[in-house]
């Protein structure tokens, strides 16, 4: 990585003379390393321990979760052979995904060393945190809600991954709205009452006095952000698809509900 400092200091020379050259290599070395890192991120190597971390972290953080009443239920255990059924995963994965699990939920498993490592990993991608704290969420709320516990510990993580408690509420309401819209396609085939529009509004992230403009442009942002191709690009693994997959169908969902409001 070389051109940077090259084009650069060339230019340097020629508007500044020898003082142009040394900020001009400064400046194209500081482009350089930006574009190595760039390139790094975007390997095929490192989009596989991308997606290695995040399959380890999904595991241990769910054990986690279900152990924070200090049992895990048999009704814990039936969602987490779920989660394993959608994803398909084969005998080796689903093996690993089990033994994650019973690390997460033991007695000694430390939350902060399982985030730490995975922010020294993809820390450098907001989206890919947001990602992994949404897929916590959503599957919390499976059994249709949070329990104090659940939501001590989602209030941990999401403090460890750097959101502040107003944005995990944001998240919350958020993926508790979505939720309504589930197996719905269309908007449960044309409900539009009261709170059935406000749940559509709060599961796009967005206000009832929202200009048309700004809710296309939340709910392709919602889109773009649960897009199988970059979720993949990110790091996400291909298992965890189904359940992004679902989610663009509640948002999109919500968002025919609220666009036949507005005709």
């Amino acid at each position: 990585m070389f051109y940077g400092k090259l084009v650069a200091g060339l230019i340097g020379l020629l508007v500044g003379g020898p003082i142009g050259l040394i900020i001009g290599v400064f400046i194209g070395h500081q482009f350089d390393r930006g574009l190595r890192r760039t390139m790094e991120a975007n390997s095929p190597e490192n989009i596989a321990r991308l997606k290695a971390r995040f399959f380890e972290t999904i595991f241990l953080l769910l054990g986690h979760m279900a152990k924070a009443d200090g049992r895990i239920s048999q009704q814990e255990i039936d969602h987490t052979e779920m989660i394993i059924r959608q994803m398909g995963l084969d005998g080796g994965q689903r093996q690993r995904a089990i033994e994650l699990f019973k690390q997460g939920a033991a007695p000694g498993f430390d939350v902060r060393v399982t985030i730490s490592a995975f922010l020294e990993l993809c820390g450098r991608q907001p989206q890919l945190r947001q990602t992994l704290l949404m897929f916590l969420v959503s599957l919390a709320l499976v059994d249709h809600g949070i329990e104090l516990q659940e939501r001590r510990v989602l209030d941990n993580i999401a403090g460890l991954l750097g959101f502040n408690p107003a944005q995990l509420d944001h998240l919350l309401r958020m993926a508790q709205a979505q939720e309504q819209f589930h197996h719905r396609p269309g908007g449960a085939g044309g409900e539009s009452g009261p709170d059935r529009l406000q749940a559509a509004y709060a599961a796009l992230g967005v206000s009832p006095d929202v200009s048309d403009r700004d809710l296309k442009k939340a709910y392709r942002k919602l889109m773009s952000e649960n897009h199988p191709d970059k979720l993949i690009a990110r790091g996400v693994p291909e298992d965890m698809l189904k359940v992004a997959t679902e989610k663009s169908q509640e948002i999109t969902a919500a968002y025919e509900l609220v666009s036949r409001s507005r005709k």
